[in-house]
C-alpha cells in the first residue's frame, strides 16, 4: 500500500521534487476506528522529526484520510505538514460545489464525519458512504474492492446527488483512474493533491507560523516513549 501511494505521490510532481514514502515503525496495521487512529499518531510525529533530523525533507504528507495527529505534527516541524483529507476537501470545493466520501466500514462514517467539521465543511458534503470491506480487504483482493468503490459511488452520483467523489482512504488511490471514467463527475484520492499543495508552499518559501498555536511542545519529560 505504500508503494501504491508513492506511485500516485508521483503522477503530478515536479520533475526535481523527491518524494520519500515511508510507514512508521510503530502504529496499528491499518487505521480503522479512533483508537487505531490515535495510536498511528505517535509514528507520524516520530517520521517528521527524523525527516528533519536525518533527510532534510521540505514538507510532509500525512496519508491516511483521517489526517491523525495533523495538528500536533505541525507543532513538531516549522515545514508545511498537508492531510489528504484537507487537501481532497480543498481541491474538491475548486471543482464542484459539493462532494459525497466513500470510506471503508460502517464504524469509520463517524471518523469521517469529524474529519469533515474539522475542515468546516460539513455544508459541502452530501453524504458518506461505506462498502462494508476494511483496509486490508482492497489491499488483497483488487477486484472485489474496486466493485464496492463504483458501487458505493455511484449511489453518491446518483441517489445523493453528489458531484464530486473524494475516497476516503489512501488505499484507495488504485482505483482512481478507473472510477474517474465511469463516474462522470471527478473522483479525488487526496495523496496528489497534497503533493502539489506540498509543493506551492515550498515553492513560496511558506512555513508554519510558530508564534502560539502551532509553537513547538513545551521541554517536560514524557514517560515511556520520545520523539525528540
Amino acid at each position: 500500500m505504500t508503494d501504491s501511494i508513492y506511485t500516485a505521490a508521483c503522477l503530478y510532481k515536479l520533475p526535481d521534487t523527491e518524494i520519500i514514502a515511508v510507514s512508521p515503525k510503530t502504529g496499528p496495521a491499518s487505521i480503522e476506528c479512533f483508537y487505531e487512529e490515535h495510536l498511528s499518531a505517535i509514528g507520524v510525529f516520530q517520521e517528521i522529526v527524523k525527516g528533519d533530523r536525518e533527510e532534510s525533507c521540505d514538507a510532509y504528507i500525512i496519508s491516511c484520510f483521517g489526517d491523525p495527529g495533523i495538528f500536533a505534527a505541525r507543532e513538531v516541524t516549522k515545514k508545511p505538514v498537508v492531510g489528504i483529507a484537507e487537501a481532497a476537501i480543498a481541491t474538491a470545493k475548486f471543482l464542484a460545489p459539493n462532494f459525497s466520501v466513500i470510506t471503508l466500514l460502517d464504524r469509520t462514517v463517524a471518523a469521517v464525519q469529524e474529519v469533515i467539521h474539522r475542515y468546516g465543511a460539513a455544508q459541502f458534503c452530501k453524504s458518506i458512504r461505506s462498502t462494508g470491506l476494511g483496509v486490508l480487504d482492497f489491499e488483497a483482493d483488487f477486484d472485489r474492492g474496486l466493485e464496492a468503490l463504483a458501487r458505493e459511488s455511484k449511489k453518491a452520483v446518483d441517489e445523493d446527488k453528489a458531484e464530486c467523489v473524494l475516497l476516503g482512504c489512501a488505499g484507495f488511490v488504485d482505483f482512481v483512474e478507473s472510477l474517474r471514467k465511469n463516474l462522470g463527475v471527478p473522483v479525488l484520492d487526496g495523496v496528489s493533491p497534497a503533493v502539489k499543495y506540498a509543493e506551492i508552499l515550498v515553492q513560496m518559501g511558506l512555513e508554519t507560523s510558530k508564534i502560539n498555536t502551532f509553537a513547538f511542545p513545551p521541554e517536560k519529560e514524557v514517560k515511556g516513549f520520545t520523539i525528540f
